[in-house]
């Protein structure tokens, strides 16, 4: 087998599992930068299949850090193509701050997903979510798009007692879109990111949706899902060593934070890290507490720095 050196790669070139593995970025993801804005492979084989050259590598390292400071993924793309070929991706410079956003910049998104979830238009669903998260990644299409479509069906539901089976289509797709962005994230050799929901506790879109905004950032994780018996958790605690634990409660019911303190305390120490307005009272000490999907992903971030 030849190992994979500098003068090889510029030779033969990465194939798409290759440059995946080599940059922490899911497959999908780089077939989508290359469709949408053009960060794609630009050397052919003899054969002609498409490889990534050592100046794509570093334009696509280069957009990856930008969307990990904020920039949304257009805007990320237009920077990183703008790299000299020959010239290394910035490491030690400041990253451009994000664009200031206007307040109805997610509007006529909001209103066109909100129409085709009453219309059970899953099909339509799916394209738009899809579209925003090709666009503006993970986070932005959480708190601009879904949150704000999901309220306004919530609030629906407590006026007219209507909408259960419109927040379920929804639901459904959103996951999907999610999964899509994720499944493909290759594992690596650290600690991985574990995620929960509390036992009872059925609400689990939020933890994927912080599995896949953890996935953008090349962050390995594993879903355990809703209703996670805290046994259960335990146990896959003590197999997996996980770096950071998160546990998500929605509902008050789901809440009790008393079990959270009898946890394993694992070696290497395990940072826990728990979301949801479910959660009642102050949590143990040693477990921080989180409110917004921003605030998670950061949180998780400065604990893998």
């Amino acid at each position: 087998m030849v190992e994979e050196t500098p003068d090889n790669v510029e030779d033969a070139g990465y194939g798409i599992g290759a440059a995946s593995r080599r940059l922490g970025v899911p497959a999908p993801t780089l077939r989508t930068w290359n469709l949408r804005y053009g960060l794609g492979p630009s050397r052919r084989t003899a054969g002609g299949h498409r490889r990534y050259d050592a100046a794509d590598l570093r334009r696509l390292t280069e957009m990856k850090r930008l969307i990990a400071t904020g920039l949304a993924p257009a805007e990320a793309a237009r920077l990183a193509l703008a790299l000299p070929a020959t010239a290394p991706a910035p490491a030690a410079e400041p990253a451009p701050a994000p664009p200031e956003r206007e307040p109805a910049a997610g509007r006529p998104a909001t209103a066109a997903l909100g129409r085709a979830a009453l219309m059970l238009d899953s099909h339509l669903v799916s394209s738009l979510v899809e579209e925003a998260l090709a666009e503006h990644g993970v986070v932005w299409t959480w708190e601009r798009l879904v949150l704000p479509v999901f309220d306004a069906i919530c609030r629906r539901q407590d006026d007219t007692g209507a909408g259960i089976d419109v927040e379920h289509l929804l639901s459904d797709r959103v996951q999907a879109a999610l999964h899509r962005l994720i499944r493909d994230v290759p594992p690596h050799p650290g600690r991985p990111v574990l995620l929960a929901c509390a036992e009872d506790e059925q609400h689990s879109l939020p933890v994927h949706a912080l599995a896949a905004a953890l996935g953008e950032r090349g962050v390995h994780t594993r879903v355990l899902g809703a209703r996670t018996p805290y046994a259960a958790l335990a146990h896959a605690m003590r197999r997996l060593g996980p770096v950071v634990v998160f546990v998500w409660s929605q509902q008050a019911a789901t809440g009790d934070t008393a079990p959270l303190a009898a946890l394993p305390k694992l070696r290497p120490a395990c940072e826990i890290v728990v979301g949801g307005l479910g959660w009642q009272g102050e949590p143990p000490p040693g477990v921080t507490r989180v409110s917004t999907l921003p605030e998670a992903v950061a949180r998780i971030a400065a604990t893998l720095d």
